[in-house]
């Protein structure tokens, strides 16, 4: 698992949310998104999208928790059916990842004791899953978690 520190810029971002535990469920939240992104006409090669996770399981009941299905959209850009916001920028510290349930899973289970090691700390907002065109074409992902 590579990583590397960035400042990623506020991203302007259409999405789709779902209210519920993290897992397998946001598989259908994602596809929905890609559905309707492709139906747009708004896939490219410079496309961004986004899983955001935007609670912490272990403050949150599950069922409480939001997960948000997003594309990085331009500024001026509207919808109807999307939702839009922002996630704020800031300095992350991003993992690539083999994009396989079992490496996404491992991931997540290993990258919070690597940050303790490192002696990095989190701040409490919202980490994301970022997939590129060119990371998936090689069949990875980053997982972006914000740090102080």
């Amino acid at each position: 698992m590579n990583m590397k520190i960035e400042t990623i810029s506020t991203y302007r971002i259409a999405y789709f949310r779902r209210v519920g535990p993290y897992g397998a469920a946001n598989y259908q939240t994602m596809q929905r998104l890609k559905e309707w992104a492709a139906a747009e006409k708004l896939l490219t090669d410079t496309s961004i999208i986004l899983g955001i996770s935007q609670d912490n399981v272990e403050t949150t009941d599950p069922q409480n928790c939001r997960y948000d299905a997003a594309l990085v959209v331009p500024k001026d850009f509207q919808d109807d059916l999307a939702l839009i916001g922002k996630l704020r920028g800031g300095k992350y510290i991003c993992f690539t990842v083999q994009h396989t349930a079992e490496a996404m899973t491992k991931a997540w289970a290993d990258i919070f004791h690597e940050l303790s090691n490192l002696g990095m700390e989190i701040e409490s907002r919202p980490t994301f899953e970022r997939f590129t065109t060119e990371l998936l074409r090689e069949h990875y992902c980053e997982i972006c978690i914000l740090i102080k």
